[in-house]
């Protein structure tokens, strides 16, 4: 969690740093980034870094949060759009995610965090990790879906298919970038095994 004084920065301050950051943790996994090439990028001295940040893996998993605080609010938009249909919104978002990755900054990104993948990482980029704000889109996204066409019996039964979409979703984009997948590729996988959750969690009549 970033320190107060970082969250008093103005933003185009805060954004150098963190343009800065995602740069150097493009080119290298976590383990192997420099805190002295984040500062010398972003021009602060190195007493600076330490007043915002505790170290380096507090601002990379601040990083990862806000990638994944983004996803969720897309998510519940798409979720809109598509009257609460949760596999349309999944798909909409699956070949967002993909396509705006395209980017070579982008996909190293993710490369190497998915390579170098660990239970923090994992739950930071599925579910994000604090907990306030999860709660809250969590709710937003159950009041938003439609349910009448699923094969559930309550909200528990809802929230298990939930985590199921969410692992093969999280699942096929650590595939797409650690085999280096096309976009079409990576789709169709992701196609094929959601069709066949849809056969199993859709009522019949469906």
């Amino acid at each position: 969690m970033p320190k107060q004084t970082f969250l008093h920065l103005p933003k185009d301050k805060q954004d150098t740093l963190i343009q800065a950051a995602k740069k150097e943790f493009s080119r290298v996994p976590l383990h192997e980034a420099s805190i002295a090439n984040i500062i010398k990028d972003a021009g602060i001295p190195r007493g600076s870094f330490y007043q915002y940040f505790e170290d380096k893996e507090d601002l990379y998993y601040y990083l990862i949060n806000q990638l994944s605080q983004k996803n969720n609010d897309r998510f519940i938009a798409v979720l809109k759009e598509k009257n609460g249909d949760i596999f349309e919104a999944f798909f909409d978002s699956f070949q967002f995610m993909t396509q705006n990755h395209r980017n070579q900054e982008h996909k190293n990104f993710f490369k190497n965090a998915f390579l170098n993948m660990n239970y923090k990482m994992e739950n930071t980029l599925a579910n994000n990790i604090y907990e306030e704000n999860q709660k809250n889109q969590y709710l937003t996204m159950i009041s938003l879906m439609n349910t009448k066409n699923l094969n559930i019996n309550d909200e528990r039964e809802l929230h298990s298919i939930l985590k199921i979409i969410m692992a093969v979703t999280f699942q096929n984009l650590v595939q797409k970038f650690v085999r280096d997948l096309s976009d079409e590729e990576a789709l169709k996988s992701y196609v094929e095994q959601m069709e066949m959750l849809k056969r199993g969690i859709y009522k019949e009549e469906h």
